[in-house]
Order: C-alpha cells, then structure tokens, then sequence
C-alpha cells in the first residue's frame, strides 16, 4: 500500500508538472523571431538582410546584458554595505536605470530596423506580434 501511495504521488506530481508546463507555453505569444522566419513570407533578400540586423544585434546585446548584471552586483554591494538608502545606493540605482535603459534602447531600435526591411502587410504583423509580447511581458 505504501508503495502505491508514493507511485501515486509521483504519477499525480508528474502530471502536475506536465500541465502547467503545457499551461505556460500555451499562454506565450510566440517570439519574434520565429514570427519573422516562420510567418512572414520573407523574401531571399529580406531573409539576408535580417540575418545581418540579428548578428549585429547578437553581437551589440551581450555588453549591454552584461552592463546590467554589473549594475545589479553594484546595487546589491551598496545596500549590503549601507545602513538605509546611501547616496552610494542611489547611485547603484542610476548606474542600473541606465543600463536597463541602454539595452532597451538599443532592443527597441533593432526592433524597428528589423521592421524597416518588411513590406507593409509584413510590417502589420510584426508589429502585431512585437505589441503582444509587451503585452504579454507587462501582465
């Protein structure tokens, strides 16, 4: 009986699991690259085109990631090290706005250049897709 219990628990554990996982992919609209290389049609020149507006991108967005994480260690190292909200802390928070701001801002332009070598009816559906996902990010 024992045995069963804990087969039981496990099965009703797994399946637990397996939904919400299910549950959650289901609910994510989906990324913006596979809308652009999966549902827009793309011309060869397009498709060329984009693949180097995302390498350059690849290439610019681990700096601007690592700028954050590096932010976040400074924010973390004020606080550890102060009584209350130091001048040394809000510096930590401003170094980190800017650079959450940078890598926003640099997601948003490769956004619309990424759009700029769309056709219009292409452009509806990106921007469909790019307005969900913030939806979506935002709750």
């Amino acid at each position: 009986m024992v045995i069963t219990a804990i087969l039981a628990a496990l099965a009703s554990g797994a399946a637990t699991w397996a939904t919400a996982t299910w549950v959650m992919q289901e609910r994510q609209p989906p990324n913006l690259h596979s809308v652009v290389h999966e549902q827009l049609d793309l011309s060869a020149e397009q498709d060329r085109q984009l693949d180097v507006i995302e390498a350059r991108f690849a290439a610019q967005r681990p700096a601007l990631e690592a700028e954050v994480r590096a932010a976040n260690r400074e924010l973390a190292a004020a606080i550890a090290a102060s009584n209350g909200d130091t001048p040394q802390v809000q510096a930590a928070v401003d170094h980190f706005h800017v650079a959450m701001g940078d890598l926003q801002k640099a997601t948003i332009a490769h956004v619309f250049e990424m759009r700029s070598v769309l056709t219009p009816g292409q452009a509806e559906v990106f921007d469909e897709a790019v307005v969900e996902a913030l939806r979506h990010d935002a709750g």
